[in-house]
This record gives structure tokens, sequence and C-alpha cells, in this order.
């Protein structure tokens, strides 16, 4: 009879930690989060800057589900929401500074083409932002 009840203990004890274990979540080629994307092309053209030092770049982090970045001048951060295995994603409209520079027309394309995708597609270190099926809002390439 001890032998039954220390069966069904170790089964119990089995059970118990398969069901405990945290999942493995895989990182893809395809994700884009943790990484820093700076910005090369807005509405397909390339970007040009009264001051290169300023680069436009964004960050995704899964922790609480933020993005952050700079925009320019100002920086800019808010929430997102991303469903990689269909390469989904929207930002909410966040926060952002509020100071005057040189670059404010490209800042200004650059946070309204983040709030209007709806998808992107990554190609190597080369992320794109799109709407719809339309020509890709924003291009970026991956920091190093």
């Amino acid at each position: 009879m001890k032998n039954v009840y220390y069966y069904f203990s170790a089964l119990f004890l089995f059970v118990l930690l398969t069901a405990c274990k945290t999942p493995v979540v895989q990182k893809t080629a395809t994700d884009i989060t943790g990484k820093t994307w700076k910005l090369t092309e807005l509405n397909g053209q390339p970007i040009q800057l009264k001051n290169p030092k300023n680069n436009p770049y964004f960050k995704l982090n899964t922790e609480g589900m933020r993005y952050e970045g700079h925009a320019g001048c100002n920086g800019f951060g808010g929430t997102f929401e991303i469903k990689p295995e269909v390469m989904r994603i929207k930002f909410n409209q966040g926060m952002s500074t509020m100071m005057a520079c040189d670059d404010l027309e490209t800042e200004q394309l650059f946070t309204k083409a983040v709030l209007a995708a709806d998808n992107y597609s990554v190609n190597g270190n080369t992320l794109t932002l799109n709407k719809a099926k339309m020509a890709p809002l924003a291009k970026f390439v991956l920091q190093p």
C-alpha cells in the first residue's frame, strides 16, 4: 500500500512541476521588440536632416508594452499592441516633449507615420512600418 502512495505522490509532484513551468518565449528573426530602430526614409524618400546628429529612432519594450524614442528634437513614447504572428502593430497616442527645433517637419512626419502604421515588415536589418497595403510610411535600420 505504501508503494501506491509513493507512486501517486511522485505523479502528483511531476504534474505540479510541469504545470508550473514558465513557457519559453522564442524570439524570431521578425521580432522587432527590444531593439533600437533608426529612421532612414519617410513616405519613400530618404530623410534630409539639418542636424544629422539628431537622427530619429524608436524602441519597443515588451515590459509594459511601451514604445519610446527620439523624433529628432523631442522625445516621445506611449503604449503599443503587437501581433507578431501576422505582423500587425498599433501605436497608441502617447506623450511628447514640445521643444522647437530645425527638423520639426521631419519630426512631425515621423510621429504621424508611427501613429498611422497598422502593420510592419522585416527584411534582414530593415524594418518598415506600413498602413494597409500602401507604400511604406517609414523605413528603419537596426542600430547595432
